[in-house]
């Protein structure tokens, strides 16, 4: 069990400079190699997300007062630079460390959908041209009884509590256009969501529901839901604070890689409940 925020941070950044190793040739610039690595502001980031540092300034700011973990910290304008830079990188280390986790044996998976308003509704009439160009669009959100105007970020979870997959889809897009998206690349899963995600022809075949599958539907349910209150709770994945589309992109990406990163953990060093992601309660 990891007790202390600095070990916490040790653990994470030896991770992620250890996958980086493999990735770092592909995002290569020209020039003099920064004070600050790139797989230090990876590291720097995820944490910065387990904690629900979601502004620029709190993290920085937190890592200035700790320079033992991280001598050099840059300033918030090379910070956001770079980690615009970095957008694609935080998700392939997420899929790296989703590797290590050996998911192998994790053949039943949930499907669900949370919300990511980008503009408040009355801003919408002067938001950025940048929302409409990259899809952004009005959607309802039955669960919340409200509609917003943004995205939805659909995931592909396993019963184990590991987000396998996801995509990001207008609000407007039906589970059902989602979800085919997602998982047609997922083919050899067996797969439980809301009746949205599933065609008429579909729910045509399945009039026959036995006690067995209804523990199994309401067992994928409590993880999916564990998963999304975390994502939104913890993570603040339904506050946008980005002001473009790449920038939004790159928060996402950063927040899934943290959640995948505290998993890994937990199952490495031995957590009875993998769901169970700690960072917060640091001093």
């Amino acid at each position: 069990m990891i007790a202390e925020f600095e070990d916490f941070c040790l653990w994470v950044y030896v991770v992620v400079d250890e996958v980086w190793k493999e990735l770092e040739p592909v995002f290569r610039r020209p020039g003099p190699e920064p004070g600050c690595s790139d797989s230090e502001l990876i590291a720097m980031t995820v944490i910065g997300e387990c904690r629900g540092w979601d502004l620029e300034t709190e993290l920085l700011a937190n890592f200035r007062e700790r320079r033992d973990l991280f001598p050099v910290v840059p300033s918030q304008s090379r910070y956001n630079r770079r980690r615009r830079h970095l957008a694609r990188a935080f998700n392939l280390v997420r899929r790296a460390v989703l590797a290590l986790l050996d998911l192998a044996g994790d053949r039943h998976c949930a499907i669900d959908s949370l919300p990511v308003p980008v503009v408040g509704f009355h801003l919408v009439p002067s938001a950025s041209r940048d929302w409409a160009a990259q899809g952004a669009s009005f959607g309802k959100v039955p669960s919340k009884k409200q509609t917003i105007y943004g995205y939805k970020l659909h995931l592909l979870v396993t019963l184990g509590g590991a987000i396998l997959d996801f995509v990001l889809a207008p609000a407007h897009v039906t589970e059902l256009e989602a979800g085919y998206e997602l998982l047609s690349e997922h083919t050899d899963l067996d797969v439980y969501g809301d009746k949205g995600y599933i065609g008429r022809a579909v729910k045509q075949t399945l009039s026959v529901e036995n006690r067995e599958v209804r523990r199994l539907i309401n067992g994928a349910r409590q993880i999916i839901e564990t998963v999304n209150s975390q994502l939104a709770g913890q993570f603040g994945i339904e506050r946008n604070r980005a002001h473009t589309f790449l920038g939004l992109c790159t928060r996402l990406h950063s927040k899934l890689a943290a959640h995948t990163l505290c998993i890994y953990l937990n199952r490495l060093l031995g957590e009875p409940d993998s769901l169970h992601i700690k960072p917060l309660a640091f001093n």
